[in-house]
């Protein structure tokens, strides 16, 4: 009924009443249908209708124990745990994985699963779930790159690190992870788009927060049930203002090689070696050769390159910190070797072993994320144990779970920094199997199969550079010395960095 003296039909306080019943109704009957559907597969936690929506809200702060609880107690075989917003089928031991590795994506999409998980219709934008051709850009063109563009990532690296990290004979204390992330999103943009724009300030500010803004957004949307998706999307997507705020700075540059490439043809003379470039040699044309479509991959392509390398040498410079005087003896004595023989450059990082085996154990000993390799089932699919996934499923695989059981590595829960480089030489063809950007049955890092991280070939060739850096220009330790690392929290499936974590560094004196 409205209130007299006004044309409302009805007042707000019973509106937001009704929607919030609304959205209760259609989260219960969501979780109903799922369960219904997955009946056949062990369950971690409740199994009651109201108690699996207490299980998704534990599992916000304590995904570790519920997966590691099933791992235990299902190893081989699947089992199913309640998230925030939806269930998924987890799945250990080699002959499943295999399954989920082989699988064609007829069937299981890698592509789904992390569109749903970041909602690219409202973050990214829906034509990046329509067409992802710029996975393939990065696969290809840009891995193939690094090599020529290497003496760029280097200077910039450089550059960065001394702007925001002075080398002085006192100790200078910085805030790791906000620290790390201004100096490897200038890295990058060197290599993806050049100067002057990978030293701009508000470029920079732009991208970190936008890839803070995508995984934020994106968990908010995902607690909604589809029918309000649209709604909630559209008021939550960070794109309008990201476009707004990127293109007077990138806009003209793209329009520009449009126009260059209209009149010159496809090869014009001084045409940039750089990603703009890559995503126009490889763009289908019509609604994907728009300005805008290419801005926003070019800003996903660097969420994705920004949130994990900078993830990872967070967790790398941490343990850095922390090491005796042997250990990283060891890895300036490397890098020293190397680098006289062989300089700086692509083909002289392959030969840093020691380097290379103590990022990938610092990233086994703590991973970002619970489960990953994530598939969305779009057909039924049957396991090798006979177990059915219905379409609509999701399916992962234990990572961290994985990357410390005893069957895969001895004495899992200690940090052995040299542990993959002593594996290269004591194993057959191990110097191919135990490289951190290598593919295999018993590390998962990077993902599985041909799904897994298009560009991990440039983060762990950014990441030996600036651990090489480092150790050659600044001894480090933490503002308070622990033996132990300092914890990495989880918040939800993803493993979270200390934001508080402070790290000391000084000019190198031995």
């Amino acid at each position: 009924m409205s209130t007299p003296g006004t044309n409302t039909p009805f007042n707000i306080p019973v509106l937001l009443a009704s929607v919030s019943v609304l959205f209760v109704v259609f989260k219960l009957w969501r979780v109903r249908v799922e369960m219904a559907k997955l009946d056949g597969v062990p369950t971690v936690g409740s199994t009651g209708f109201l108690g699996s929506l207490v299980s998704g809200m534990r599992f916000v702060k304590h995904a570790r124990e519920i997966v590691n609880e099933g791992y235990e107690k299902y190893y081989g075989r699947p089992f199913k745990i309640r998230t925030s917003d939806h269930w998924i089928v987890v799945i250990s031991g080699p002959t499943l994985v295999n399954d989920i590795r082989k699988a064609s994506d007829e069937y299981l999409s890698s592509n789904e699963a992390i569109g749903d998980a970041l909602q690219f219709e409202y973050t990214l934008g829906k034509s990046q779930r329509e067409n992802d051709y710029h996975v393939g850009v990065v696969r290809n063109a840009l891995t193939k790159n690094i090599s020529n563009r290497f003496d760029d990532i280097r200077n910039e690296m450089m550059t960065a690190f001394t702007d925001e990290v002075p080398v002085t004979d006192d100790w200078t204390t910085v805030n790791a992870y906000d620290t790390i992330a201004k100096i490897i999103c200038k890295t990058t943009n060197r290599f993806l788009v050049g100067l002057p724009l990978c030293r701009d300030p508000d470029w920079i500010d732009l991208n970190i927060q936008f890839t803070i803004d995508v995984f934020a957004r994106s968990s908010i949307i995902n607690l909604f049930p589809d029918i309000l998706k649209p709604i909630i999307g559209n008021l939550l997507s960070p794109k309008g203002a990201v476009l707004k705020r990127a293109l007077p700075h990138i806009g003209h540059v793209i329009r520009e090689r449009l126009d260059k490439e209209e009149q010159y043809g496809w090869d014009w003379e001084d045409k940039p070696n750089d990603l703009i470039s890559w995503l126009l040699d490889e763009n289908p044309g019509g609604k994907y050769r728009a300005v805008e479509d290419i801005t926003m991959r070019l800003l996903g392509i660097n969420m994705a390159a920004i949130h994990t390398t900078a993830m990872v040498f967070s967790i790398v410079l941490s343990y850095l910190a922390i090491q005796p005087d042997s250990v990283i003896k060891a890895l300036r004595e490397e890098i020293e070797s190397v680098v006289e023989e062989h300089g700086w450059n692509k083909v002289s990082m392959g030969y840093l072993r020691k380097v290379d085996s103590f990022m990938k154990e610092a990233a086994r000993m703590v991973g970002i994320a619970q489960v990953n390799s994530d598939r969305k089932v779009l057909k039924d699919f049957t396991l090798s144990d006979g177990t059915r996934l219905p379409a609509g499923s999701f399916v992962s695989i234990p990572v961290s779970a994985m990357h410390h059981d005893q069957r895969y590595f001895k004495d899992p829960n200690e940090f052995k920094p040299f542990r993959f480089a002593d594996m290269r030489d004591s194993e057959e063809n191990g110097h191919l199997k135990h490289q951190m950007s290598s593919l295999n049955s018993d590390y998962f890092f990077f993902g599985c199969g041909k799904h897994a991280c298009p560009g991990r070939f440039l983060a762990v060739n950014e990441l030996k550079t600036l651990v090489g850096h480092t150790l050659l220009t600044y001894d480090v330790k933490l503002q308070e010395f622990k033996k132990e690392l300092p914890v990495f929290s989880s918040f939800g499936n993803a493993v979270v960095p200390n934001r508080k974590l402070k790290i000391l560094f000084r000019k190198r004196k031995y």
